[in-house]
């Protein structure tokens, strides 16, 4: 046999250490078509499967992006009893995010100061480069110079970059959006750790890449990078890689590694190696064996077809004509067979089914004799022509019989239509259904390159439809489309397809691909008015997720104007308006959607948490029980339900809500952060970590999750556990203002008060409209003493949002500590006026306008706060102060008798008791409580304030309390000069008690 150098070249691998610093890792087998490539590297594999301990994946054309290519490895892998694992866990993650990226977002969960972030429409520097690249790049295509002249880089990439961020808000992990924005990235780790699991139970692990010419451009950059080591990881070194192909590897790509590459050239046979491989066929006499070279030209292809001819019979192996096919044909005697293999070179692969529906009848049981004709290869039970072989067959075909051409190839798309609605049957009506499953694609493409070969222009409008879909799908569903468009214009001689196929691929490679493939599509007179308006509708989708809504709507508008009778385009404007904010357009636009189809899951989706927005909870409840009906997997209605659960304070449902969701998606990070969140708000702390770990070990840089989870340790008093996640989430996201504000909240516990105050002021300059962190350092600053800066916190939280009433509450109350009473009670009206009147505060309204003489507002206010006898002691004598200063001295004591049942231990109580009722009149039962009160004041002077006082009033003393009773009794009663100068007299023990 021939090829003995080449083969030897590779057996001897096995026979060296792959820690040697010359060990030929990397293969690239070269050469012209027919001079045997993938002959030599099937043999190569041979060899390394004889090897004790060595395993193998083969990988040609059926690959078209480098996920399919790691899919593909890792299939062949586990058919040896080695599958990749976490590598085939986290690409169906993959695929269940990129369908969710494109479903209903969910609601992000709130953090505790309502933080909201816009930040400047500018693209990133990288993905500005990147789109002014790969715009010139599409720039040079013909017919499509005009429409990238139009486009502007900028807009491209902030397009991506605004995918990016309405990603991070969809999916609620920074790992779930890396996955979708950057699948190969994302999942190219996973694979090399598995394939090193691999190598280390294994002696050795061969990579191979056959008709690498093909899939070489989409290929190149992920095989340099997980070869060498650059972006993703390396390879084990005892993984060895062989690339087989026509042509040089890209010096743009592997120039700087070329040195590495162990090239292997292949070449015709040499005379002796043409010689050798017709001996072991026995073709020896001369005659034939000069013949053979002579026709063949030493190709290895020709000598080993020529060579398996029975050279014997009828007169050897004859002079055949100078056609090619004659070549090939010419040695076998059976017309019948002569048909077959000339009718199956029709199909581009094909398994027993195929070559029975494309043969005469005669030799319909001759399928073995076709696998083993020397220019037809097998793999993974289908077989195909060798390219050389195929291209002359097919030019014979169409150019002596174009009617038979259009027939046969009509057959064969009607053999591949039948089988595509035989699995339709399986799937149902769901065109993305269709789309999702395998063996629809394959019967649906090969049909569709059946028809373009019978008709170009005619298939032409359809085949277009079908590369809308495809996008639909994924773009390296597009991929195959347009390759296949190639295939079927280089056939059939059609050069519009081959165009076509040249521009959908060059657009698929850049930022942004499938808007730009959809532009491309659209500037196709041949898309019909379906298709164009698909294009629209699938285009307006993508602008919808990354965040450009106009455009969005613009493209939805366009879709339904052109075909009013559809219901996505309205279920997807619908779900804009409802990402905008724009709720009452959003229902509309659903319901008109679920009006054309009434199993639109997706529609009702979107429908009910619009009306969750509008606090329309009934109807929201309605329309997700529809969409679970529809699709009982759809783990994103389970989660929106949940909100809904949320925001009617049923936690235990949303738990169980939140549950479902993450049954159905265990890798489900936000579902698991949003069970904690309730978790968290129910005081359930413990299941609340636990599920905010959860979380973290889905995704290890989920910053919401981390900050979150440190918030609860803030909250169980672990607070050097919640400095830890705090410190994590800013890594992860230095501009977190949440993270930063709330690390300061756990400061001040610590009493660390400089550190807060610089997180507090970090956050605000993340965020300067941050009103929760402005407000918090108003706090701190207060706390500390520096009332006029806590002023100016207060001041501007409360400009940024008027109705801010947190800020108005702190400014109030610092206004009244400093004396300034007008304005405390203007804050506190407004925020009795703009919330849910709050008890305490306007009790302490009551006692400001007592203070400040407005007696029938201080009535009033009280009359808010008090009911039962349950009330706070203060409250109490609060009022009966007011009725003493009114004169009303017996509802005073009512009042006080209320206030010492509550809280018979407050000496302050006691002596309002006991002075309200010598102003009533009631001198003996006054006295007997006045000492008493003495008593208790004296021993509060001894032991501190109590805890009640402290809270409502600021920090006082006892001698506080009897000097603001002697302002009030003077007040009160002019007449009271006796008890004010008993009052002094205990003053003044009291005094000298303390001190």
């Amino acid at each position: 046999m021939g090829r003995r150098g080449e083969l030897a070249v590779f057996r001897e691998t096995f026979a060296r250490d792959p820690e040697e610093p010359d060990f030929p890792f990397l293969f690239h087998v070269r050469g012209n078509g027919g001079v045997g490539k993938s002959t030599l590297v099937r043999q190569w594999e041979t060899t390394a499967r004889e090897q004790p301990s060595v395993v193998t994946a083969f990988v040609d054309d059926d690959v078209h992006d480098p996920i399919e290519a790691m899919e593909a490895v890792s299939a062949r892998l586990a058919q040896q009893g080695h599958p990749l694992k976490k590598f085939d866990k986290q690409l169906a993650v993959y695929r269940q995010r990129r369908h969710q990226a494109e479903s209903a977002a969910p609601a992000p969960q709130p953090g505790p100061g309502g933080e909201q972030s816009a930040p400047a429409p500018v693209a990133s520097p990288s993905s500005t480069v990147a789109a002014q690249v790969g715009l010139a790049g599409l720039g040079m295509l013909p017919g499509v110079g005009a429409f990238v002249g139009a486009v502007d880089p900028q807009q491209v990439a902030l397009g991506a970059d605004r995918m990016r961020s309405a990603l991070n808000m969809r999916l609620r992990s920074h790992d779930d959006v890396q996955l979708v924005m950057n699948p190969v990235a994302a999942l190219a780790p996973f694979f090399l750790d598995d394939l090193a699991d691999v190598a280390e139970r294994c002696e050795r692990v061969v990579l191979f890449f056959d008709v690498y010419e093909r899939t070489g451009p989409v290929l190149d950059v992920w095989l340099h990078d997980i070869t060498f080591g650059e972006e993703h990881g390396s390879l084990p070194v005892n993984v060895q890689v062989v690339l087989s192909g026509q042509l040089r590897l890209d010096a743009r790509t592997w120039g700087n590694r070329l040195g590495q590459v162990t090239e292997v050239s292949l070449e015709v046979f040499t005379e002796e190696e043409a010689r050798t491989l017709l001996a072991t066929h026995g073709v020896t006499d001369e005659p034939s064996v000069e013949l053979v070279l002579r026709l063949s030209g030493r190709l290895p292809l020709l000598v080993d077809m020529l060579a398996r001819s029975d050279a014997s019979a009828a007169g050897g192996i004859g002079d055949p004509s100078e056609t090619a096919v004659e070549r090939f044909l010419k040695w076998e005697p059976d017309a019948g067979r002569r048909e077959a293999a000339l009718a199956c070179a029709l199909p581009l692969q094909l398994n027993e089914d195929v070559y029975r529906a494309a043969v005469p009848e005669a030799v319909a049981e001759g399928y073995p004799w076709l696998r083993a004709l020397a220019f037809v290869s097998t793999q993974a039970g289908r077989c195909r022509y060798h390219d050389v072989v195929r291209a002359a067959m097919l030019r014979l075909q169409r150019t002596q019989s174009p009617t038979r051409w259009q027939r046969a190839h009509l057959g064969l798309a009607e053999l591949f239509r039948q089988w595509r609605e035989g699995v339709e049957a399986g799937i149902g009506p769901d065109v993305d259904s269709r789309w999702e499953d395998a063996t629809w694609r394959e019967h649906r493409l090969n049909e569709t390159y059946h028809r373009l070969c019978a008709d170009p222009r005619t298939a032409l409008p359809e085949a277009l439809y079908e590369a809308v879909h495809a996008v639909d799908h994924d773009i390296a569903t597009l991929r195959r489309w347009a390759q296949i468009l190639g295939q079927a214009g280089q056939d059939s001689a059609a050069p519009a397809l081959g165009s076509w196929s040249h521009r959908l691929e060059a657009a698929a490679d850049q930022e942004g691909a499938d808007v730009v493939v959809l532009t491309v599509l659209l500037t196709a007179p041949e898309l019909s008015a379906s298709g164009r308006a698909l294009a629209h509708t699938v285009r307006a989708r993508e602008y919808r997720v990354a965040g450009e809504h106009e455009r969005a709507l613009a493209d939805y508008a366009v879709a339904i104007r052109i075909d009013p009778d559809v219901s996505r385009p309205y279920a997807g404007r619908g779900e804009t308006y409802r990402v905008m904010g724009r709720l009452e357009d959003a229902v509309t636009a659903c319901t008109r959607a679920v009006e054309i189809d009434p199993r639109d899951e997706w529609a009702f989706g979107s429908r009910g948490d619009a009306y969750r927005g509008l606090g329309r909870y009934d109807e929201a409840f309605a329309d997700f029980a529809r969409a679970i009906e529809l699709d009982p997997q759809y783990a994103w209605a389970f989660g929106s339900r949940a909100q809904v659960h949320e925001a009617l304070g049923r936690p235990d449902e949303a738990v169980a809500d939140y549950t479902r969701a993450v049954g159905l998606d265990p890798q489900y990070a936000w579902a698991f952060g949003s069970r904690a969140y309730v978790h968290q708000t129910s005081g359930r702390f413990t299941e609340a970590l636990a599920d905010y770990t959860a979380a973290i070990g889905i995704d290890p840089q989920y910053e919401w999750a981390i900050a979150s989870r440190a918030r609860v340790h803030h909250l169980m008093g672990r607070h050097e556990d919640a400095l830890a996640d705090f410190a994590r989430a800013v890594e992860i996201d230095p501009d977190y203002a949440w993270a930063v504000a709330s690390r300061a909240d756990t400061y001040v516990e610590l009493g660390r008060y400089e550190e807060a105050l610089a997180d507090y002021s970090r956050a605000i300059e993340i965020n300067p409209r941050y009103e929760w962190a402005l407000t918090s350092r108003g706090e701190l600053y207060r706390t500390l003493g520096r009332n006029e800066e806590a002023l100016a916190d207060y001041s501007r939280a409360v400009e940024i949002d008027p109705a801010y009433d947190w800020a108005l509450t702190c400014r109030g109350l610092l206004y009244r500590l400093l004396g300034r009473d007008e304005e405390s009670v203007a804050d506190y009206t407004r925020v009795v006026e703009i919330s849910p009147p709050s008890l305490d505060l306007v009790a302490v309204r009551a006692e400001m306008n007592r203070g400040l003489g407005r007696y029938e507002d201080a009535l009033a206010d009280y009359g808010l706060t008090l009911g039962d006898d349950d009330q706070a002691a203060w409250l109490f004598a609060g009022r009966a102060q007011l009725y003493l200063c009114l004169g009303r001295h017996e509802e005073a004591v009512a009042d006080c008798v209320r206030a010492v049942r509550i809280d018979p231990e407050a000496g302050w109580f006691a002596a309002l008791y006991s002075f309200s009722l010598r102003l009533a009149g009631e001198e003996r039962e006054a006295g007997a409580h006045f000492r008493r009160a003495i008593g208790l004041l004296s021993a509060e002077a001894e032991g501190g304030t109590t805890e009640e006082t402290s809270e409502r009033y600021g920090v006082r003393s006892p001698l506080d309390d009897l000097a603001i009773l002697r302002d009030v009794l003077r007040s009160a009663d002019p007449g009271a000069e006796p008890l004010v100068r008993e009052l002094e007299e205990a003053l003044r023990a009291v005094d000298a008690q303390g001190a």
